[in-house]
Parts: structure tokens; C-alpha cells; sequence
């Protein structure tokens, strides 16, 4: 039996007990065919469209329903006097100016103690910042197709468990669809799983899209309708707030939207410029802003910087481009992460934060109120498919703060914060993770809940702890015995020291992990963890998949299976004596690293030379493993793995002569062919947007290897330009129309750096191979080139190919 919802209406909406159990929708407050959109799009081009899709799509999910709302037309049934806006305090709004606008980073930081007690802040950039958005460029906005999905807005609170819901049939039926990523602002529909979800929608270009929502919003609050008063005129920012929370609380109609979320901007396109321009340096300013979203996850202090592999959502900025009413539901980030969203275009999007001091309480309240749902479903807020008013959340004690994020605005995140919103009409945002060092501890705090929820990592917490540890006390040496006092040791040494949240973060894993070793039975075999053990194959436990990082156990029976430390006795019924536990480091040396860390000299000069004897033996096996991420990314391509040659040790009593070759670069974007006399010869093709990573010996530390980011860019007529820089200081950079000329640039600069050292155990350069540090002479990189131009239009280079005689 189905009941009614109180229909009394109010002027603000009081706090009403959630109900469940709805009254079938006698009548349809929209229907959108008559909008004049244009015809559906073809099975054909739909499967092409959504190719690049994570989850293949099944044919009955590309083609939308007659019921869908790109076919109806809307009977608007807005009424003003029926509003639920919440009573919602304010989240702080914060105005840098242009000197404190440069530190991307060190400005987060700074309004962090004031912001991080709300959940979300604002961040209005100088007047100045006007980023150019690609995506306003004819090639996408009339050509790009962007994929949608479809949101039941009346179903995100107020609805009864599937398995109830079979009985009862509703207009718009479910169609079964691939899942994304957990933590995404889209969820896909799963008629398998049986659980409540967004289902796949049409393909649009930003034209049609926002011609739609435009339609939608005119229709839906009756601005078309003849009444004078309306007519040229939206409602304000707080109507819409009012109709959406009354949908959403008390909702006596069907209303569905679209939403055009988490689109993967390493395949669609990024909406901040990403390619330096040799003519328009106000572009390029732009292109190498901390606030570009491109940059931001692996700015300098965040430690994200130690990931690798470019995870979509996390490293790599995902795109959400929205219409009146799309939401995105309570939810935290993936790890706990900070989050930045930057508004591109368009009309407002509402949000609604929790602290992440107040998480679990939030979790409480909305347990209370939808018992059935979450009992059908117990991961339900992992889904991010159910909303539940601020005014229930404020009646049980959860403090809410509200944010108008406007175009040009940014919005701020801070870890475990929950956090949701809708969308006031057609708009683009683009968003990222960031992840200073003080997440560190709150990263700790997800993947020890992510262990007892049995819930799949993104990313490894160890192997960021580790190397950020690694890097610090390399910065901590470099004070001691160089007293290079360069913003980038500064900021290490701000985090070290007894009290540090660095040295912290270490001390409370390390007696986490000590805990879990003497709770372990007798009779283990306990052995050192070879440095290349998770390096091509991430490791995480068969149960409860944890990252086995830093310790594992693994038994004779089945030496491919492992667990971690707290699981050793699920792993199988063999007797202890069977079963080995690997350590990446004995409790000596872990000991020895947070001496190092609190600055005890002796332990400092030890790490030191451990992390640079470290960095040279996994060097081969971090390159393989990250260059066969990036071309997975790029390319989706299989490569074999590069070997590079051996590479001299770089202990600290040894001379180093650093004339050895052997370096081998990382894919990291493939770039696309220009087509031209300049942009390729007899050794190589030159792609335009190519982009490669290498280890190499730094100009500012000669004794220590570092990264160098290699980019190719069109330069109009003098052809391609190849740049170089340091990925740690990359405000200083080689450039020259040569690759070769290019790194004699970097060779010169580090032969200056080693005469002022006077080291006589460091060696001078004599020569490098520009086209190798580049990556342009690797075999799986030459591949993945040539593969771009399977009609050999690089007439110069394919004719040497065919003519091997006539390579110089």
C-alpha cells in the first residue's frame, strides 16, 4: 500500500520525517519530445561515440526509451509558494590577491586552518585570471560528443528499496549499465545488482546541450508561458534551490535530467589550455599556472607527485557539464582526498559541505532516515545516488555549509568532507585531487576503513609515505652538508622535526605496522622485500585488498596469492612454517628513518646514501612499470618493456662518472602527427603535444637523479620546438628547434653546476643522445609513433625506414 507525502504547503519546508513509500505520479510534471532537438542518434554512431567508455555499453542502453526526457515536452507546474530551501549557514569565500594567487599550493594551505572546519570553501581568483577554455573552440562546441547520463531527481531521497520497486512500474524503466569509478558523480544503473542507479542518456555537443537545458529551464519554471512578469527574466539562484529541495523532499512528479558527468579529459579534452604557444605568452601563462587543473594534483608539496601512473579523476581532471537540477550526492573523495572544482562557463552550482569531523555523523543520520535503503544496500553513499535534505541533517546535529560557486570560481574540498550539490542550469566544471603533506594522516585513516569495508585502493598510501620520507630527508642532507636553503628543501624541513606532520604521519604507520608483525603467530619465515616487488604489478591482499606496499605474506601452496599482514591466517590451512612475510624495510631501518626525520644528523647522512643507492635500483623497474601506464593511458596499445642499461651506483664514497648512457624515458602523452618537412627526418618522427618523462642527473644537485619532463610543441613556421625542464622546477627551461641541441642546453647547465661543486667524485659531461632523452629512439615509444601515421605521410622518415642505407 502506498501513502502520502504531507502536501501542506509552506512557504520554507519544515524538517518531516522521511518517507519511503510514495504515491504513484497520476500525472508527469515534464515530458521533453516537443523541444524540437533533433532526431535521435543512429546505433551506429552512438556504439562509435561511446567507445572510449570505461564499461562497454550493451545496444538496449544506447538507444533511450520513448519515455526519456530528450523525447518529451515539459508541463511546468513551478510553484514559488512551495519551496524547501534549507536554513544553511554560509562556507567562507576567500579573495587572494595577485602575489598570494602565485603560490597555488602554499595558498591552500594557508586558508586551510579557517576553511578546513566547514568542509568547502570558495576561492574567487583575482580579476586578472581569465584562463582561455578550449572547449568554447568551434571543433569541440559544435563537434565533440559528450556522454550523459540520466537522473530520477524525485528518486534521490524519497524511494523504496529495488527490490519493493519491482512490483510497482515506472514510466521511465532502468537499463543496465557498466559501473564507473566509486567515487564519481555519475553511477550507472545495474538491473544485475539490483541496485538503484543513473542509466545511460544521449550524446550531445556542448550546442545541443546547452540548447537543451536551456529549453528545460524556460519550460520548466515558466518563463515562456505569457505571463509578462516572466518573460525575460530566470528565476533567482534561491527559486531554483527552493524547487530542487522540494523535489527532492516532497516530490509529487517524475523529473528526470541529464548529467554530462566525469568525462575523462585525457580522452575528451581538458577546458584549461594545455600546450605552451611561441606566439602568445599570455596563453603560456596559463598553460603553466599551479591553478590549472592539469598541474594542480602533482604541484610541488603535494605528494600525489610520487604517483606514476596518471589515474583518471585522481591525477588527470575529469569534466561535468550540467543542466538545471543534475546533483552529484553526498559523497567524499576517493583517499580522502582535497578536491578542486573550477567553473569553466555558466550558470551557478549550489554545494553543501560537511566537515570531515563530522563524517561519521553524517553516515548516522543518513542511516537513520533511509534504514531500508541502506539495509538493501549497505555501501549506499559509495554509490553516490542518494541525497537527503541539509534540513534533516541540521535536525540531527550535522552542521551544513552552503556555497555558490559562480563561473570563474573555484571550490575547495578538504579530506573526508562530505559534500553534494546540484546544478542551476547549463554550466562546465572541471575537477582534481590534490594532496598535501598534512593528508597524509587522513589518507591513513581511508585505507585502514577502505581494508574493513573490503574495498578496492586507487592508490597506494605506503609507497606516497615512503617516498615522501625519502624525499624529505634527501632535502634535510642537502641543508645539512650543502646549506642549499631553495624553497623546495624549505618546505621538506617545515614538515620534519620531532612534532612534524610528516615525521607523524611515518611514526604512527610504522608502530601500526609493528603491531601487526608481533601479533603474527611463531614460525614465520621473515625475509626483505625485493625493491622491484610491486613495481610492474601492484600487490593488494586477496581479502580485504589492501596495498602491500610496505609488508606482505605470501605461503609455498600458492605463491602467487598474498595477503596482508592482518589477514596471514585466512590465507590458507598450511602451518606457519610454509608461509613468508615480506618487509621493505627492517624496524632498524624504518627506526633509522624517522631519526632522520626528526633531524638527528647521523641517521640523516645514513638515509641519504640508502635513498640515493634506492633510487638507482629501482629506477629500470619504475620506468617500465610507469612508461607501460602512460602508453596504456595514451594508447591503449601493447608495448614490450624498455630495459635500460645498467646504470652506475650512486653511493656517496664512489666516484660517479656520469658519461654512461642508458637512459630510459617514459611515455607520457603520444601527442598527434603534424604533417610537414620540419616535423620529422631520417631518425625520427616529431609528434605535435608529445610529451616524455626521464630520470637524469640534476642541474641543481648533480649528485642526485631527477625528473625531466621532454615536450615537443608547434612553433607555426620554424616547425617543432622541443623544450626541457626539470618537473620539480619547472619555471626554468631549454629550449631550441633541435632535440639534440636541447639537452646540449641541459648538458651545458650541469657541467656549471659540477665546476662550482668542486667535487672531484662527480665527473663532467661530454655528450648525450638528445633523440634517446627524449624517448624518440625507444623501440615500444617508435611504435607507438608510428602508428599514427599507418599511411606513412612522414615521407622522409618512412623512406629511410624502407632504405636503411640512407639513415645518416
Amino acid at each position: 500500500m502506498e501513502t502520502m507525502m504531507n502536501e501542506e504547503v509552506v512557504s520554507e519546508c519544515e524538517p518531516v520525517e522521511i518517507k519511503r513509500i510514495l504515491t504513484r505520479r497520476s500525472s508527469s510534471r515534464y515530458h521533453l519530445s516537443e523541444m524540437g532537438l533533433g532526431p535521435q542518434i543512429s546505433l551506429e554512431k552512438r556504439k562509435k561515440d561511446q567507445s572510449s567508455k570505461n564499461t562497454p555499453k550493451s545496444d538496449d542502453q544506447n538507444l533511450e526509451s520513448s519515455g526519456s526526457p530528450r523525447n518529451q515536452k515539459i508541463t511546468a507546474r513551478w510553484d514559488p509558494s512551495e519551496a524547501c530551501k534549507p536554513d544553511v549557514d554560509e562556507a567562507p569565500v576567500f579573495y587572494p590577491t595577485v602575489e598570494e594567487f602565485e603560490d597555488t599550493l602554499g595558498y591552500l594551505l594557508k586558508i586551510r586552518p579557517l576553511a578546513e572546519s566547514y568542509g568547502i570553501c570558495r576561492i574567487v581568483p583575482p580579476t586578472s585570471w581569465k584562463p582561455p577554455c578550449p572547449l568554447r573552440e568551434k571543433r569541440f562546441w559544435q563537434e565533440a560528443k559528450i556522454s550523459t547520463r540520466i537522473q530520477q531527481v524525485d528518486l534521490l531521497q524519497n524511494r523504496e528499496p529495488m527490490k519493493k520497486r519491482k512490483g510497482r512500474k515506472r514510466k521511465r524503466t532502468s537499463t543496465k549499465s557498466g559501473a564507473r569509478r566509486m567515487n564519481s558523480e555519475s553511477n550507472a544503473s545495474s538491473d544485475k545488482d539490483d541496485k538503484f542507479g543513473f542509466r545511460s542518456g544521449s550524446d550531445f555537443t556542448f550546442e545541443e546541450f546547452q540548447d537543451f537545458a536551456n529549453k528545460f529551464k524556460e519550460h520548466y519554471f515558466g518563463m515562456n508561458d505569457g505571463d509578462e512578469e516572466k518573460q525575460g527574466s530566470g528565476p533567482t539562484i534561491d527559486e531554483i534551490e527552493g524547487e530542487y529541495w522540494r523535489i527532492i523532499e516532497q516530490p509529487t512528479d517524475e523529473v528526470e535530467v541529464y548529467y554530462g558527468a566525469d568525462l575523462e579529459t585525457g580522452e575528451f579534452e581538458s577546458g584549461f589550455p594545455k600546450t605552451v604557444s611561441v606566439e602568445d605568452n599570455e596563453i603560456n601563462k596559463y598553460v603553466k599556472s599551479g591553478w590549472n587543473l592539469n598541474n594542480f594534483s602533482r604541484l610541488p608539496g603535494s605528494v600525489l607527485s610520487f604517483e606514476g601512473c596518471d589515474i583518471s579523476g585522481v591525477l588527470v581532471p575529469w569534466l561535468y557539464v550540467g543542466m538545471c537540477f543534475s546533483s552529484f550526492c553526498w559523497h567524499v573523495e576517493d583517499h580522502h582526498l582535497y578536491s578542486v572544482n573550477y567553473m569553466h562557463w555558466g550558470d551557478p552550482k549550489i554545494w553543501y559541505g560537511v566537515p570531515g569531523s563530522h563524517a561519521t555523523a553524517l553516515e548516522n543520520a543518513m542511516k537513520k532516515h533511509l534504514p531500508d535503503l541502506f539495509k538493501e544496500q549497505p555501501d549506499l553513499l559509495h554509490q553516490l545516488v542518494t541525497q537527503l535534505s541539509p534540513t534533516v541533517l541540521k535536525s540531527e546535529g550535522v552542521p551544513v555549509y552552503r556555497a555558490s560557486q559562480h563561473s570563474g570560481e573555484f571550490i575547495v574540498t578538504f579530506p573526508r568532507a562530505y559534500h553534494a550539490g546540484f546544478n542551476c542550469g547549463f554550466n562546465c566544471a572541471e575537477a582534481v585531487n590534490v594532496a598535501p603533506v598534512n593528508w597524509l594522516q587522513h589518507g591513513q585513516v581511508a585505507v585502514e576503513l577502505y581494508s574493513q569495508q573490503r574495498r578496492k585502493t586507487s592508490i597506494s598510501h605506503d609507497k606516497l609515505l615512503l617516498a615522501s620520507s625519502r624525499e624529505a630527508i634527501m632535502a634535510l642532507s642537502e641543508l645539512s652538508d650543502l646549506n642549499k636553503q631553495n624553497p623546495k628543501n624549505l618546505r621538506w624541513k617545515h614538515v620534519c622535526g620531532k612534532d612534524g606532520i610528516l615525521t607523524n604521519a611515518v611514526k604512527a604507520r610504522v608502530k601500526m605496522e609493528l603491531e601487526r608483525v608481533e601479533n603474527l603467530e611463531t614460525g614465520f619465515q621473515f625475509q626483505k622485500m625485493a625493491n622491484d616487488f610491486d613495481t610492474t604489478n601492484e600487490k593488494e591482499c586477496f581479502l580485504c585488498f589492501y596495498d602491500l606496499h610496505m609488508s606482505a605474506a605470501s605461503c609455498k601452496c600458492s605463491p602467487d596469492r598474498f595477503s596482508c599482514l592482518k589477514h596471514v591466517h585466512r590465507l590458507c590451512s598450511c602451518d606457519s612454517d610454509q608461509l613468508s612475510v615480506y618487509l621493505r624495510y627492517t624496524f632498524n631501518e624504518l627506526t633509522m628513518m624517522i631519526d632522520a626525520l626528526e633531524g638527528q644528523s647521523d641517521a640523516i647522512k645514513n638515509w641519504a646514501t640508502k635513498v640515493l643507492e634506492f633510487d638507482q635500483e629501482t629506477s629500470v623497474f619504475e620506468q617500465k612499470k610507469e612508461e607501460a601506464c602512460s602508453l596504456s593511458h595514451n594508447q591503449q596499445i601493447e608495448i614490450a618493456a624498455v630495459h635500460p642499461k645498467e646504470e652506475p651506483s650512486l653511493g656517496l664514497e664512489c666516484s660517479k662518472d656520469l658519461n654512461l648512457n642508458g637512459f630510459s624515458a617514459e611515455l607520457l602523452n603520444i601527442g598527434s602527427i603534424a604533417f610537414g618537412k620540419l616535423w620529422c627526418n631520417k631518425q625520427a618522427i616529431f609528434p605535435k603535444g608529445y610529451r616524455s618523462r626521464v630520470k637524469y642527473y640534476s642541474y641543481l644537485n648533480p649528485s642526485v637523479m631527477s625528473s625531466y619532463i621532454a615536450e615537443i610543441h608547434d612553433a607555426g613556421l620554424i616547425g617543432p620546438l622541443f623544450k626541457v625542464f626539470l618537473e620539480e622546477f619547472p619555471d626554468e627551461s631549454f629550449v631550441d628547434v633541435s632535440a639534440e641541441k636541447c639537452w646540449k642546453l641541459v648538458l651545458h647547465r650541469l657541467n656549471q653546476e659540477i665546476a662550482k661543486l668542486a667535487n672531484r667524485a662527480l665527473k663532467p659531461l661530454h655528450s648525450i643522445n638528445g633523440l634517446e632523452m627524449f624517448g624518440l629512439s625507444s623501440p615500444p615509444i617508435i611504435k607507438a609513433i608510428e602508428a599514427l601515421d599507418p599511411e606513412h605521410r612522414c615521407l622522409e622518415y618512412w623512406s629511410s625506414k624502407c632504405n636503411p642505407n640512407n639513415r645518416d
